[in-house]
């Protein structure tokens, strides 16, 4: 029987385009962001000069380009407030976000504030945005994030402690979908952005949301899809296009589930991780989520949802058996698939100390607007137990 259908949103970017080399052609949106555009992006990207094309094409059509590549990963409000300053000094008329989901966060709230120029303490939080922003165009590198369809953005304040801004005025007006911005990728950050996109997706799928809705469903098991049908493709043999395409098409489509129904305890406990010890968010997530999944098993209604998603992402599995049966077998594919793709599975082998799993406990309580969705209610003692579980 289908379960009830409440009343929903559903939010994404306006206008997406998807092929091989779609980045480089500026037409599309030239007009949309004025003549004095600011790319935000990192240090590793002009350095492989992949946005070189298309600024050459930007400036072909009377637009002034500048660039600040200052981003690091789990980018700090300091350097979001120096993208900003940067922004005011050329007068920015529009904002390109080039580059992997750090880089995407800034340049969405460097629009915005260049936008509006609202206090950005009072936007922290879900709907507190006020707007508007400047014209915003991202360009995602990566196949994980889906930072280009997501209403989020998230900076790292007061040292290590994580701050969202979430809300629709910050979702761009195009979103630039590339296979061949991401074919120069290390295999590691293949597989742990790949890993991420699926967490995404599985988190949207069993998120206690009021707002999970059928469309955010849809998009979550067809995102597994894709990523299931592609990671090891992409890992193993970095230049296959199509599994590449599959990759950032599945990211995508897992970026427009959560957007809506939103994440919850495994980002929550892999915040921590990034935030005190600067692991990638992508691996912080994949070294988390067997014990999170393993510790809301325990309820019901996650084994169901677990259960359910099965054979989206592992397609020749037997089910005839029962939901907990189903959800263990879900768990376990999971942890073979990270071992397999070389991941690490366990926080000391980050060196981690064991000392840390009760401080990174206490900070993940801090995560309340995460923590909401979890399919079940979790504590600090149960936030512990599950670091521990994976020390």
């Amino acid at each position: 029987m289908a379960e009830n259908i409440n009343s929903f949103f559903f939010n994404t970017t306006p206008r997406i385009i998807y092929g091989s080399n779609v980045s480089e052609d500026s037409n599309p949106f030239s007009k949309k962001i004025g003549k004095s555009v600011l790319l935000i992006t990192d240090k590793g990207i002009s350095s492989l000069k992949l946005y070189e094309n298309l600024i050459t094409n930007l400036r072909k059509s009377g637009i002034a380009i500048h660039i600040f590549d200052n981003i690091e990963a789990d980018p700090s409000l300091k350097t979001l407030e120096k993208a900003i300053s940067f922004g005011k000094e050329i007068d920015a008329s529009g904002i390109i976000g080039f580059g992997g989901g750090s880089s995407m966060d800034v340049a969405k709230l460097t629009a915005l504030v260049l936008g509006s120029n609202e206090n950005l303490e009072e936007a922290w939080g879900v709907g507190n945005a006020k707007g508007p922003r400047l014209p915003l165009i991202l360009v995602p590198t990566t196949a994980g994030t889906g930072s280009e369809v997501t209403p989020v953005s998230i900076i790292t304040v007061d040292g290590d402690e994580k701050r969202g801004v979430s809300s629709p005025l910050i979702l761009p007006d195009f979103a630039i979908l590339d296979p061949l911005l991401t074919v120069g990728l290390p295999a590691s950050t293949t597989a742990a952005t790949g890993i991420d996109a699926m967490v995404h997706a599985i988190e949207a799928y069993a998120s206690k949301n009021a707002n999970n809705n059928p469309i955010s469903s849809l998009f979550a098991k067809e995102a597994l899809v894709l990523l299931g049908g592609s990671i090891r493709q992409s890992v193993l043999k970095p230049k296959n296009i199509e599994a590449r395409g599959k990759m950032i098409l599945g990211s995508m489509l897992a970026g427009m589930a959560f957007a809506n129904s939103p994440v919850a305890a495994v980002h929550a406990l892999a915040y921590p991780l990034g935030g005190t010890f600067h692991i990638t968010h992508g691996l912080s997530n994949a070294l988390v989520l067997p014990g999170v999944l393993r510790f809301n098993a325990a309820d019901p209604w996650a084994a169901k949802k677990y259960a359910e998603l099965l054979p989206f992402l592992f397609p020749n599995e037997n089910l005839e058996k029962s939901d907990q049966t189903l959800t263990s077998i879900f768990i376990e594919n999971l942890v073979n698939l990270s071992s397999d793709l070389k991941l690490p599975q366990k926080l000391r082998e980050l060196d981690i100390p064991k000392d840390a799993c009760s401080s990174m406990a206490k900070d993940a309580m801090k995560q309340t607007r995460l923590l909401v969705n979890n399919p079940r209610e979790l504590n600090e003692k149960d936030a512990f137990d599950i670091y521990s579980s994976i020390w």
